[in-house]
């Protein structure tokens, strides 16, 4: 089970507002409110309308003799198979059952809860052909707090994510199993009525356009790049920390160094170094023109580079999330002028891409904090600090395994940056002979998002203790505030060997949850970004 989510549901959010989906996209943020904050969901009046008037082009294909696709046919290499008008409610219930072959553990409630918000977007936007009680029922499910048992595996990330929507769907239909806002188990048809709603009856081309779509993909990469975004803040406090507690020169953050080379993310990674160093004491004791400490090791003296082009790339990330939050993707489709056409819009080749470039920059990333960390530890590259930074030098052993665990996550990374969208295997008799494996370059990404969260946490706890040996040279204001918040978390400081995998949890804990970036910010002189 990956950790990411976990305590997010309990997250106190107030005030946040209701989020409302109409004919225009939602945004990132409205994604992650609903996923991980349960902001309720409202359904805009004025697309309520187009959806009903989007339907009565169904309605009137349904009656036509000629097979439309979804509507009066099969599915996928069944397309050519016309179903009589008696037998399409069955047609699609089928299908949702059918489909809904998921398999292995549980995925993360705040994932499931994306993929049906996404569902639900498009289906607003009139596009699909549902009739106005498809998505009134997908918008109580969520603000009942309801929650489909979506599987680990079943998707191809090609012809929508079908498996999981389909768990999504199946629920909707008063089958399968759910889990209600308390995380309770229980069978769907029991919680739908414990909130109310009725399960629906599907009608022509509802079951399809309940299960075709890239929601899934789309919903990790929105929560991915939230993540990510503070995670790389929190990687340029770290790095900071490490130059002060190593004693290393601010020299080469310089603006006018960096402007030398005009990368965005660089430049702003960089800034944010500096804020952390301006006026340390630490720094300032071996500052000036004697400072011979212009050719720090890579993983301090690179940092910008390496997290400034994680940077670019999240940034290029949520570019491609945006354009997908304003798609409307089913198949077929209903066009602006009143047609039902077929189409490709479900490969997920461009969530899966982004996915991919994100799990590698994160192992990236991940890698240099733990170098950063290993130098900490080396009496022969630390200046001056103990083996290990242990407390009685032989009886102690410090951080020694510690270092340990952050190259184990690091390999693991490494290993998850393979990128799962050169992968293809056919499916439905070879009409699906080409898939995108979106679903699992996501699956991936989220495992890689909590280890580097993990790989920060230990770099930060070694870091504050090496900058506690520092004593009497004390730290900058923002390096004192994240040791003061580390230490309030029960993340403790120098002393005799102890159980450290609580504290590793809890900075941890801590880092994901984005207490550590807060705590910078707010004692920065100046703005992080």
């Amino acid at each position: 089970m990956i950790s990411i989510s976990a305590g997010v549901w309990n997250r106190c959010m107030n005030n946040l507002s209701p989020v409302v989906i109409g004919l225009g996209s939602v945004s990132i943020d409205n994604v992650v409110d609903v996923a991980r904050y349960n902001a309720t969901v409202m359904l805009d009046s004025v697309a309520l309308a187009a959806v009903a008037s989007s339907r009565q082009i169904i309605e009137n294909l349904a009656s036509d003799p000629h097979p439309h696709y979804g509507i009066s046919t099969g599915f996928g290499a069944l397309a050519t198979t016309f179903i009589e008008s008696d037998r399409r409610a069955q047609l699609q219930a089928s299908l949702i059952r059918s489909h809904a072959a998921g398999s292995g553990p549980e995925v993360e409630r705040e994932v499931v809860r994306a993929l049906m918000l996404l569902r639900l977007s498009t289906l607003m936007t009139g596009r699909t052909g549902v009739r106005p009680i498809v998505t009134e029922t997908y918008a109580a499910m969520l603000n009942a707090g309801i929650t489909p048992v979506v599987r680990e595996y079943g998707s191809l990330g090609c012809s929508g994510d079908l498996a999981p929507l389909s768990h999504c769907a199946l629920a909707a239909i008063g089958e399968g199993d759910v889990r209600d806002v308390d995380g309770i188990l229980m069978p769907s048809a029991q919680a739908l009525a414990a909130a109310g709603i009725t399960p629906l009856v599907l009608a022509e081309k509802e079951g399809l356009a309940l299960i075709n779509g890239t929601d899934g993909m789309l919903g990790m990469l929105a929560l991915a790049v939230t993540d990510l975004s503070m995670l790389l803040t929190t990687a340029d406090v770290a790095a900071a920390m490490s130059v002060e507690g190593l004693m290393g020169t601010d020299q080469v953050f310089a603006a006018d160094l960096q402007a030398l080379r005009p990368q965005v993310g660089q430049a702003v990674s960089a800034a944010n170094i500096r804020a952390v160093l301006a006026n340390s004491p630490i720094v300032g004791s071996h500052a000036g023109p004697d400072d011979g400490r212009v050719q720090d090791a890579y993983s301090l003296r690179c940092a910008p580079q390496v997290h400034g082009g994680a940077r670019d790339t999240v940034t290029h990330a949520i570019m491609i999330a945006e354009r997908e939050l304003a798609s409307a993707v089913d198949n077929p489709v209903l066009t602006i002028d009143g047609r039902v056409e077929s189409n490709g819009n479900f490969h997920g080749a461009p969530i899966a891409y982004v996915l991919d470039f994100l799990a590698i920059v994160a192992a990236d990333v991940a890698s240099m904090s733990e170098r950063r960390t290993d130098r900490f530890l080396d009496r022969a590259r630390n200046q001056g600090l103990p083996p290990f930074l242990a407390h009685e030098v032989g009886v102690d052993s410090g951080l020694m395994i510690a270092q340990y665990t952050s190259a184990a996550l690091v390999s693991e990374m490494k290993r998850l940056a393979a990128p799962a969208s050169v992968d293809s295997i056919p499916s439905s008799a070879m009409q699906e002979d080409h898939v995108s494996m979106g679903w699992h370059a996501g699956r991936k990404l989220r495992r890689s998002v909590d280890a580097l969260s993990r790989v920060l946490a230990i770099e930060l706890m070694t870091a504050s203790r090496g900058l506690e040996l520092r004593a009497p040279l004390a730290p900058g204001v923002v390096s004192a505030a994240v040791i003061s918040h580390l230490r309030a978390a029960g993340v403790h400081g120098p002393g005799p060997d102890r159980f450290l995998s609580p504290e590793i949890e809890a900075a941890a804990a801590t880092v994901l949850g984005g207490e550590v970036a807060k705590a910078a910010r707010a004692a920065s002189p100046t703005p992080l970004s």
